[in-house]
């Protein structure tokens, strides 16, 4: 039972919906029979917290719109016994930050933030939302476990009944959507959240501690069950492996040994029935025999599946499992998808001409991208893009290894560094990348984001046990100085204490690198991959045997991995089917992570030729926008993203609008389209505030020339 329960207007609910319930035959199993039954999949207790709205709240954890403009972390009492509370605000904090430019000049407190009502207009308040927080875990009997969270704001109607589900962007954890969840919090909706078995936490090996699902630490073995993640290695196995590479991490994506992206859509599911629980659990009326009716249920609410990246694609596969009908609608911004191979199936025309290249699994462009983007980071064409300038006086040498190394082993041809460089970017242009791209090429190699992709998902498809060291890899923290600088030792204990809240789930993050455990001793050994030797080469040159191996992995190999990565690729694809249900998809032509030729497009061409005329998918493309609006708002750190691009964020809470409107009062939704945004200008660092001007809105029927059209076969995107 949930402790948390007001019961005023419970019997006035209760008549109210009373002739909107259908025959027990239509309700959902978990409020079968008309009475309020948890669903199996939860394991143990439900957590429940009210918030006031003034102390602390759902949205903000009590920091107010200000506070989370505020580049200055919550602290805490003490960082190396950090609270539950403390550690939920610091990870609102930390997570809505990452997703969402809150500087002023970049949109936020005028277009959108907590204190922009639900209408888009600024308000006088701190967006503060007072209500209760749910968390439970959903353990399908093996241990390895999914957070769930519900958050229903005060202000919640059980007579118009709404759930938004808000699953986790990224490899975050359970708060790492909650910068989508703050929309649903505005209508007064619940939202559901999972972290669909990825987190931020990590088994810290040589210790044995992990994080339970409230981000506090306990011993591995007191856990048990309980723990968020903990790595399916035994006492003597661990022992070994710390032996010889002391220090190391396990990490929930990367080393369940579940492949979580193939539950993705379940786990979104088992969010939106987990709300509908604590709905009916909070507001439903008691029977005689002290259950708990179940008077909200699926007829008489509106779902909308949400959420950005990693969670969109969530949605999408939630939406396409959903044979209970739970959703109504879905409104996602640059959804990370897999796609059937079916040769011919994806067909995209840009401008009228077809794409290079469209509808690759993530897999495969991503370790091409780890493969090119270092190189291809120091090419002539980028120069004056951000942190372009920056990466070539800080890589610069062992990029150019790495273009030197790719040249010595057949990837390039060039004979000169720039040569190479320019070679390499052309090849991500061939592979599906639009040159819209180009400019975020520098700053993704820098910040190792296709080496972070690359390797969490090599493990987590091949389901690898982190004692595996799969191509050579491991996670860990470095120190050193001179040439035994990067070397692995042992993590702040602050910092791994306030993990739960800092890191992303995908390393490099909050202090933990990423390992090349095959650097040459006569180079000190181990040590932070992107300064690390290849052993095959004796150079540094950001370990491009690491990179071709994992490359190697998605080719037609026989060996086992590379069988299991082929199988946990093809587990986590998408049909496309949608049953029908109206859906946004929005993404930025920019998109340098997800290219959209492979993501947003590709998924609308799947999905139209297989819905066809049953299809109710609109594609929303946004010129001058990419997948990091959280990198806009660092003007000092990646300059030239603020003149460059504009927030994403926004045109996410505007499809939700159109997704709302659609769904309670019938307005059409806006048709396939590209959108014409305009960039701020100004000085890299410095730019303008952005206006109306520079963000248009959907237009219901947009002009032939921005109409995105879907015939013959072929998804035509115009230039």
């Amino acid at each position: 039972m949930i402790s948390t329960r007001p019961r005023a207007c419970a019997l006035l609910f209760a008549a109210s919906v009373a002739l909107l319930a259908g025959p027990a035959a239509a309700d959902p199993p978990w409020g079968h029979g008309r009475l309020n039954v948890k669903p199996a999949f939860l394991s143990g207790d439900v957590r429940a917290v009210e918030y006031d709205g003034v102390n602390d709240d759902l949205l903000t954890a009590g920091l107010g719109s200000a506070g989370l403009a505020s580049p200055i972390a919550p602290g805490y009492a003490n960082p190396l016994a950090p609270t539950a509370a403390e550690l939920r605000r610091n990870a609102i904090w930390n997570n809505y930050r990452a997703l969402v430019d809150t500087t002023a000049a970049g949109g936020y407190g005028v277009f959108f933030g907590p204190n922009v009502i639900a209408e888009g207009v600024p308000g006088s308040g701190d967006g503060k939302v007072a209500g209760a927080e749910y968390l439970a875990i959903s353990d399908d009997g093996s241990g390895r476990n999914v957070t769930l969270m519900v958050q229903v704001p005060a202000q919640f109607d059980p007579g118009k009944p709404c759930v938004v589900a808000a699953t986790s962007s990224g490899s975050r954890g359970v708060y790492g959507a909650i910068s989508t969840g703050e929309w649903g919090l505005k209508k007064g909706c619940a939202v559901a959240y999972s972290d669909k078995g990825t987190g931020a936490a990590p088994h810290d090996l040589m210790a044995d501690t992990v994080a339970l699902i409230d981000g506090t630490r306990q011993a591995a073995a007191v856990a048990g069950r309980t723990a968020h993640f903990r790595a399916e290695v035994s006492d003597a196995e661990r022992n070994a492996f710390n032996a010889l590479t002391p220090h190391r991490f396990a990490f929930k994506h990367a080393h369940s040994q579940r492949n979580p992206e193939k539950e993705w859509g379940r786990s979104t599911l088992q969010a939106i029935e987990f709300a509908f629980y604590v709905l009916n659990e909070r507001y439903g009326p008691r029977t005689r025999g002290g259950h708990t009716r179940a008077l909200i249920l699926k007829h008489n609410t509106r779902v909308i599946a949400s959420s950005i990246s990693n969670g969109g694609g969530a949605a999408l596969a939630a939406a396409e499992q959903d044979w209970l009908g739970l959703i109504d609608g879905v409104a996602v911004t640059e959804p990370a998808v897999q796609l059937p191979q079916v040769p011919g199936l994806i067909r995209i025309e840009r401008g009228g001409v077809p794409v290079a290249a469209a509808g690759r699994p993530l897999y495969d462009y991503m370790t091409w991208a780890n493969l090119y983007q270092p190189c291809a980071g120091l090419a002539p064409e980028l120069a004056g893009t951000p942190f372009q300038a920056s990466y070539a006086a800080l890589f610069g040498l062992v990029a150019a290894n790495r273009c030197a190394s790719l040249k010595t082993k057949g990837w390039l041809t060039g004979e000169t560094t720039a040569a190479q460089a320019s070679e390499a970017l052309a090849r991500l242009r061939a592979y599906g990348w639009e040159a819209d791209s180009d400019a975020l090429h520098a700053s993704s190699a820098a910040l190792e984001i296709p080496s972070a992709v690359s390797v969490t998902f090599a493990n987590a498809y091949t389901r690898s046990s982190v004692i595996e060291s799969l191509c050579g890899y491991s996670y860990a923290a470095v120190v050193g100085s001179g040439p035994l600088i990067n070397l692995p030792t042992t993590l702040v204990p602050a910092a791994l204490e306030g993990m739960f809240a800092t890191g992303n789930g995908v390393p490099p993050t909050a202090g933990v690198a990423l390992i090349n455990d095959r650097s040459p001793a006569a180079f000190g050994g181990p040590r932070r991959d992107v300064a690390s030797v290849s052993p095959s080469t004796g150079v540094f040159d950001m370990n491009v045997d690491g990179a071709l191996c994992l490359r190697d992995l998605f080719g037609d190999g026989d060996d086992a991995n590379a069988r299991a990565l082929r199988q946990g690729v093809r587990e986590a694809s998408r049909s496309g089917w949608l049953h029908g249900k109206p859906t946004l998809i929005v993404q930025g032509r920019a998109d340098a992570l997800l290219p959209v030729n492979h993501s947003g497009r590709a998924y609308t061409a799947l999905n139209k030729a297989v819905e066809r005329g049953r299809s109710r998918l609109s594609y929303l493309e946004v010129t001058n926008a990419q997948h990091f609006d959280g990198f806009i708002g660092l003007p000092t750190v990646l300059p030239g993203y603020d003149s460059r691009y504009v927030p994403l964020h926004l045109y996410l809470f505007r499809a939700l609008d159109a997704m709302w409107a659609h769904l309670v009062h019938g307005a059409a939704l806006p048709a396939s389209q590209v959108v014409r945004a305009v960039p701020r200008g100004g000085s890299p660092g410095s730019a303008p505030a952005l206006t109306a001007a520079n963000v248009p809105a959907f237009a219901i029927v947009p002009a032939p020339a921005d109409a995105i059209r879907y015939g013959r076969g072929v998804l035509k995107v115009p230039d």
